[in-house]
């Protein structure tokens, strides 16, 4: 699983194999350089949920739910998630919290809508806790992390994110599941991964946690390219007389 927030991004990731797309609210740091992933509306997701669809013919697209959409309010939580299905044309959305969002996952998995949880680091509670250090490091931590899984699992939840746990605790999770289990920055004994796109193609820039594998350094391949280009046009050297009418 990979995430992506436009048409073009989308389309080279569907056709790479990406399994499942994710339309993730990282779209607040990424795609408008907010600090959190707070800010972004229900809208906007709509919004990058569209693009999204548009570009894909195969893997699997889920759409996060934004912070405020979904929190403390089951109807609003099932009315945020109709409007996310019928606008986008998604597969399912994507939710953080075990226990307090019961209800609310509840709610739109009844009305026929697949959900994929979120449990570990929960960007959207960053407020609440006040770093995005390593989450369930304690046992009562652990404990509850566990018993939150097998709630999402029990709730109808379709899959399951694990984000930034102990290796240890993420293996015996997917071990006591039944359902998919995918992690980022929760080791190798879960039953798949992501990554934000930009983090692993190296377009985000001064962002290295431990976790993330850069697979390419396009931050710097197009500062090349667009340097190129300037330097070109300053020089009259583009358009030359092959590219131009």
């Amino acid at each position: 699983m990979l995430t992506a927030y436009d048409y073009s991004m989308a389309k080279l990731l569907d056709q790479a194999g990406v399994d499942v797309i994710l339309v993730g609210d990282s779209a607040a740091n990424v795609m408008a350089g907010y600090p959190t992933t707070l800010p972004i509306t229900l809208d906007q997701m709509i919004y990058h949920g569209v693009s999204v669809v548009r570009g894909v013919n195969r893997a699997l697209v889920v759409v996060d739910m934004p912070f405020g959409s979904y929190q403390g309010d089951s109807l609003e939580a099932l009315r945020s998630a109709v409007r996310i299905m019928k606008e986008t044309g998604a597969d399912a959305v994507k939710l953080e919290g075990g226990q307090e969002e019961a209800d609310s996952i509840r709610n739109i998995i009844s009305a026929g809508i697949p959900v994929m949880g979120h449990l570990g680091l929960t960007p959207q509670s960053i407020n609440q806790f006040g770093t995005y250090a390593v989450r369930a490091t304690t046992e009562m931590e652990a404990e509850k992390l566990l018993q939150d899984a097998l709630l999402l699992e029990k709730l109808g939840c379709f899959s399951l994110v694990l984000e930034k746990i102990p290796a240890e605790l993420a293996g015996e999770v997917s071990r006591v599941v039944s359902i998919p289990v995918i992690g980022i920055g929760a080791g190798n004994r879960v039953d798949g991964q992501v990554l934000v796109m930009h983090d692993m193609l190296g377009i985000t820039q001064g962002f290295s946690p431990r976790f993330l594998r850069r697979y390419h350094d396009l931050g710097t391949e197009i500062t090349k390219a667009v340097s190129h280009y300037v330097e070109d046009v300053k020089a009259s050297c583009f358009p030359n007389e092959n590219e131009q009418y």
